[in-house]
């Protein structure tokens, strides 16, 4: 059998390309017998769900590749199939995809939460890549765009996959929210996008008060190094910045996910790595469970620890100090951001602040053909994870202790800023102190409009090598 480098991610699958729906291939065309060979070889061994792919279904490669292995699949159903699959993603471009799961795409450096206004696509600013085209336009955190035209196309919810993906010049036509509706300025900004490789550490840095000493991180993916990188630069920069939080002696700790939709599993173990409490290398931090046809394989090539993931020891681990762990979460924090939630909870209390998570237990693996035959490929899911005390139901989200939402139509603070609302509610619970009115906790009317966010930004990846 060939050996299959495989990353793991959780993440969360949201139809981006939905309004392309009428451009996608329905007949079968030349080679792509080669590629739905490629599919059933692979859902038959690796899907988790491989005991329900609907009987005959393997058997039928005369439809076009999507098509045939979104007929494979177990599809979640609120009401017939609860437990099902919403997550497994057949992929145009596996190579591409691959780059983006890594943090490297052609981009703005604004990264946006999109809203239908009136099926034209408003935006507003969650945060800006340090040094990016939008950066250097001055597009900040928390502005808000009531227009978006690229390459001179105006944005709507027909064609924005499609625009956003391979776009390059951009206008942002700034605007508000206001009486339930967006409302378009004159001011426009003009960005051109281009290959950019994302750090996912945005911020850190340490507050003092009283005999509180309390750190404060911004980690928005999960990954270890840049794309096309042999060395772990990011991994090291988190060292770095665990070592300072130890030398400042900080005791309380405050993890912002908000806007984290996942990544590598390897990288959520070594974050946790440095908070967890009373952890070794010998202390289990998550498990896999995959099918029955590949466990026995697996167990036999790998040893009956093949699926056990232990926390790795940190010189850097500031848990010694900790009884709690303060979390920032939204309704994008997902996959490898909840594997993170989920492997704390034995080991200390994990608070969590905002908004309820997106829920995703599961894990898919990015397999594209070795010999590059073609460019397609697939992300099935594959493994569903468990934490030490072996808890993994949570497909409906954390509910957070206490629930603060972001609100558009309120101003907007730069992160680190102690009168933003996730960040002001975390320091209020540690010191009794606020530095800002409390955030909004009931119902936003915004969210009627909101867009749910491209599945490439929800994924959680796990980088062991398995055998197929």
């Amino acid at each position: 059998m060939q050996k299959l480098i495989s990353k793991i991610r959780l993440f969360v699958i949201v139809a981006l390309l939905a309004g392309m729906n009428a451009c996608k291939q329905t007949d079968l065309k030349s080679g792509d017998s080669l590629v739905n060979e490629f599919i059933a070889v692979n859902m038959d061994y690796w899907y988790y769900w491989r005991d329900k792919i609907p009987a005959g279904a393997l058997d039928n490669k005369t439809l076009a590749p999507e098509t045939f292995f979104n007929s494979l699949l177990y599809t979640f159903d609120k009401t017939a199939r609860p437990d099902g699959d919403r997550f497994s993603r057949f992929l145009e471009n596996a190579g591409e995809t691959e780059a983006s799961l890594s943090g490297e795409s052609k981009t703005t450096g604004a990264r946006l939460a999109l809203y239908n206004s009136n099926g034209t696509i408003a935006g507003f600013v969650m945060y800006v890549f340090p040094g990016s085209p939008a950066a250097k336009a001055g597009i900040k955190r928390g502005d808000i765009f009531a227009k978006i035209t690229v390459d001179g196309q105006l944005a709507t919810t027909e064609n924005y996959a499609q625009l956003f993906t391979t776009g390059t010049n951009y206008v942002f036509t700034a605007g508000r929210y206001e009486n339930k509706a967006f409302v378009a300025a004159t001011q426009t900004k003009a960005v051109v996008a281009q290959a950019l490789q994302e750090d996912p550490m945005l911020l850190d840095t340490v507050y003092t008060k009283g005999t509180k000493k309390i750190g404060y991180l911004v980690y928005n993916r999960f990954y270890s190094k840049p794309n096309n990188s042999d060395q772990p630069l990011y991994d090291q920069k988190m060292a770095a910045i665990f070592g300072k939080y130890k030398a400042a002696g900080i005791n309380e700790f405050i993890l912002d996910l908000r806007y984290n939709g996942g990544g590598y599993t390897s990288t959520a173990r070594t974050l946790a790595s440095f908070i967890g409490k009373g952890v070794t290398d010998k202390t289990i931090f998550s498990k896999d469970e995959y099918n029955a046809k590949a466990t026995p394989e697996l167990v036999k090539n790998q040893g009956k620890d093949f699926n056990v993931n232990y926390f790795q020891p940190k010189s850097e681990n500031i848990g010694g100090n900790l009884q709690r762990v303060y979390v920032l979460v939204s309704s994008r924090t997902a996959s490898a951001s909840e594997l993170v939630i989920n492997g704390l909870k034995p080991f200390l209390d994990v608070f969590l602040i905002g908004d309820v998570t997106v829920g995703k237990n599961v894990g898919s693996i990015l397999i594209k053909d070795p010999k590059n035959r073609f460019p397609q490929g697939m992300m099935p899911i594959v493994i569903k994870v468990f934490n030490s005390a072996g808890q993994s139901e949570y497909t409906a989200g954390f509910t957070p202790n206490v629930t603060v939402k972001e609100d558009i139509s309120q101003p907007f603070y730069a992160f680190g800023d102690l009168r933003e609302p996730l960040l002001s509610e975390a320091y209020f619970q540690i010191t009794g102190s606020r530095n800002a009115r409390r955030g909004i906790s009931g119902p936003l009317d915004s969210d009627r409009l909101r867009i749910a966010p491209s599945w490439i930004e929800t994924e959680m990846i796990s980088d062991k090598p398995l055998l197929k």
